[in-house]
């Protein structure tokens, strides 16, 4: 993996901390993966599962690389 350093207003910090305290992800770095993982299927990937949005046709829009949950089936 890669190392990016990224600046953030005060309160995204604190809530990512309070998910990570409650248990909901292991660490910091994990949450805001997950965060930039899910913003990249539905923005640029097109696999967003929301029925209001208008999904790109296949073929429009290709991942570039496999999504992890492609690359282990």
């Amino acid at each position: 993996m890669r190392l990016v350093t990224v600046k953030m207003p005060e309160m995204y910090v604190k809530g990512v901390d309070e998910l990570v305290k409650a248990g909901r992800y292991s660490s910091r770095s994990e949450a805001i993966r997950i965060a930039i993982r899910e913003m990249l299927k539905r923005e640029l990937w097109g696999t967003s599962l929301k029925f209001y949005e208008e999904i790109p046709a296949r073929g429009e829009v290709e991942a570039p690389f496999a999504l992890p949950e492609e690359a282990e089936a």
